[in-house]
């Protein structure tokens, strides 16, 4: 796996998620109740933190708890809460080391099948259906992992040309396009509820 990336809106960060199945999984884990650019930036942040170039899920399942919640609540925090995804991250570590050997690559790899994608992803600890969903709309747009019926399974998110979270970020400008797209679509919600009777 060696692609670019925007997810970041960092060099860096992105060459990360670009190479690393691992700082993939990591990234889409964290993007909650965060901006999207932050989330997808923690890998490498966390990578640096730990002294490496990449992550590995050996090692990030083996830190001590109280020790790897430290390292991402370190100034500035990982994430917005940084203990309790400490804590996220390292169940999704010790998920991946015990079936997949710490390689997040054969959640995906060889399988043919996005009905059988979609569940290994939904399994993942603290995926679900619109997280899977989501990942596997990203991987089929722009990693080149199109199983069979991956539009489908990933539903809305596996539309041509979305511009919903995470999928549709491809460019520098993308995240400012994506919220411009997500705030429309509240904003059109709005005007389709009924007037409250004062």
């Amino acid at each position: 796996m060696d692609v670019t990336l925007h997810l970041a809106q960092d060099p860096r960060a992105d060459a990360l998620l670009g190479r690393s199945p691992l700082a993939a999984l990591v990234g889409m884990l964290l993007d909650q109740q965060v901006p999207t650019e932050r989330a997808f930036k923690g890998p490498r942040t966390v990578a640096d933190r730990l002294g490496a170039d990449d992550l590995d899920a050996h090692d990030i399942a083996a830190q001590d708890p109280e020790d790897f919640a430290a390292l991402l609540s370190e100034k500035p925090a990982v994430h917005r809460y940084p203990g309790s995804m400490a804590q996220r991250v390292q169940q999704l570590c010790r998920y991946l080391v015990e079936h997949y050997d710490g390689d997040a690559e054969l959640v995906w790899k060889g399988v043919d099948d996005s009905r059988e994608l979609l569940r290994r992803l939904e399994d993942l600890p603290g995926f679900g259906r619109q997280r899977a969903q989501i990942f596997l709309a990203l991987f089929g747009r722009r990693l080149g992992v199109q199983p069979a019926g991956r539009s489908e399974a990933a539903d809305v998110y596996g539309e041509p040309d979305s511009v919903r979270p995470v999928p549709g970020l491809t460019g520098p400008a993308s995240p400012a396009e994506v919220r411009a797209h997500q705030r429309g679509r509240r904003t059109a919600a709005k005007a389709l509820r009924p007037a409250r009777r004062g």
